[in-house]
């Protein structure tokens, strides 16, 4: 597998955002480890507005047969969504099926003027129509289905990704 040091990630796709974004840019953090990138990127990028974290257990289109998750998290939007540039961060993409959910969420807080996407890695193997505009690493081929890729922060901050089979 190529090479995972989060740290060389994140700073990649810091290099890949800096032209693209302006002060104003408005970033939001898909729990847990997007929220940890997202906090990273605001500090790099120079952003004006601290960066705000969503909790998609409620919107995922599998609530039905999942159930909540055993500790959901607080969504917060710091700042007013209506007509803002928000790009929502997450660490790994998968299916698109989160990403979707934290879209849905957003709109409940307003109508974005743009939304883009950021993520660490894009592991393959999507289910819905959803790219990320910024990210770091794409997999050369899908990681199977029995695998995860998890994003770990300690209690420096510092971050590693860890392989995980379920």
């Amino acid at each position: 597998m190529h090479n995972l040091d989060a740290e060389a990630l994140c700073q990649a796709l810091i290099e890949q955002m800096r032209p693209q974004v302006g002060p104003d840019t408005a970033l939001v953090g898909i729990h847990t480890g997007g929220v940890w990138l997202a906090q990273r990127l605001v500090a790099a990028l120079g952003l004006k507005q601290s960066p705000g974290s969503i909790d998609v257990s409620f919107y995922r289109d599998d609530f039905g047969s999942r159930g909540l998750h055993p500790q959901p998290k607080r969504t917060e939007i710091p700042f007013d969504v209506e007509g803002a540039h928000v790009i929502i961060v997450d660490d790994v993409l998968y299916t698109g099926r989160t990403t979707r959910a934290a879209i849905n969420e957003l709109f409940d807080f307003g109508r974005p003027g743009r939304v883009e996407l950021a993520v660490l890695i894009d592991r393959g193997g999507r289910e819905l129509p959803i790219a990320p505009k910024y990210c770091a690493l794409t997999l050369p081929a899908p990681l199977p289905a029995n695998q995860r890729l998890e994003l770990e922060a300690d209690a420096a901050g510092a971050l590693t990704l860890r392989l995980i089979d379920a």
